[in-house]
């Protein structure tokens, strides 16, 4: 049986599904051969055991938290799918549906990972690497096993944070990827991929209501969190935290916005998909004004 096509994953749920189509566009639009290897959407919507445990309590960083389907980021746990769903063959990268391609993505597929299970760059001052970017050795990692090991999250045996903070791996399993191919809100001519990480101010949200739980280090200062459930208590989920802020670098609000306006030219989005995610609050309501603006912007846009 010969191995699988190289393949991109790109991990999404409903309210991110615009974000993930420009993403698998720009794979296939910024690279030399772009039938050398597949792109996939895995999306919350295909995996039913995410929406049963809706509700449920799970530990995350040494908490209890609720479990929330239609959170903006509920699709993470689907970082860990690519090896199943490769058949625990060839190699993957997986990437968050706010991550878009820059450069050619070949180079990755055909580089020597130095025997390594995974890449993915270090973040947080090098303490923990970010599995938002992640390229897989899909024989090596038999041992991921994405609903096993996210129902254990809900019987306290697993940590969230732990799992996709890559702490759960074997010790010297990791490689590192140059931070180029996962930049975080960084455009520059040496950027492969860029990832508009930043919640706050990703492109395509600017102006909108806030829709997503912020983080909160609530295990080391207790009083986080009596505030943010005060807070969800008298104004609801998301009350009280304001609108999306605009991106502080015009750049990657015209790259995304270039390439949007691309998948509408030829097909890939269509005019209505949009005018849908605008009426949903998932895309900013003027983004057909700004597509206009950026339509001749989509190239390396750091000069």
């Amino acid at each position: 049986m010969s191995e699988p096509k190289p393949t991109v994953f790109i991990h999404t749920n409903p309210k991110q599904m615009l974000g993930a189509l420009v993403s698998r566009y720009s794979f296939r639009r910024n690279s030399k051969t772009p039938d050398a290897f597949d792109v996939q959407i895995v999306s919350t919507e295909d995996f039913p055991w995410m929406k049963a445990t809706e509700g449920r309590r799970y530990l995350r960083d040494g908490l209890q938290r609720e479990w929330l389907y239609d959170e903006l980021q509920s699709f993470t746990p689907l970082r860990f799918t690519p090896p199943e769903l490769m058949v625990y063959q060839g190699r993957a990268l997986m990437v968050d549906p706010d991550g878009f391609a820059v450069g050619d993505v070949m180079p990755l597929f055909t580089r020597d990972m130095g025997g390594k299970a995974l890449m993915a760059r270090k973040r947080g001052g090098d303490k923990e690497f970010a599995s938002s970017v992640m390229l897989l050795d899909c024989a090596k990692l038999t041992h991921w096993q994405v609903e096993k090991q996210f129902n254990e999250m809900f019987s306290g045996s697993r940590d969230y944070m732990e799992w996709i903070s890559l702490k759960l791996e074997p010790k010297g399993s990791i490689g590192e990827l140059e931070p180029e191919w996962n930049d975080f809100d960084h455009l520059t001519p040496e950027t492969k991929l860029l990832h508009n990480t930043k919640r706050w101010t990703q492109p395509w949200k600017t102006g909108l209501p806030v829709d997503f739980t912020p983080s909160s280090k609530t295990r080391r200062f207790a009083p986080l969190g009596w505030f943010r459930r005060a807070r969800e208590a008298v104004l609801g989920r998301y009350g009280g935290l304001g609108t999306y802020k605009r991106h502080p670098d015009p750049k990657q609000e015209a790259f995304f916005f270039g390439l949007l306006a691309e998948c509408v030219d030829k097909g890939e989005v269509s005019r209505e998909m949009v005018e849908a995610e605008m009426r949903q609050n998932h895309v900013r309501h003027d983004a057909f004004e700004v597509m206009a603006r950026s339509a001749e912007t989509t190239s390396r846009a750091a000069a």
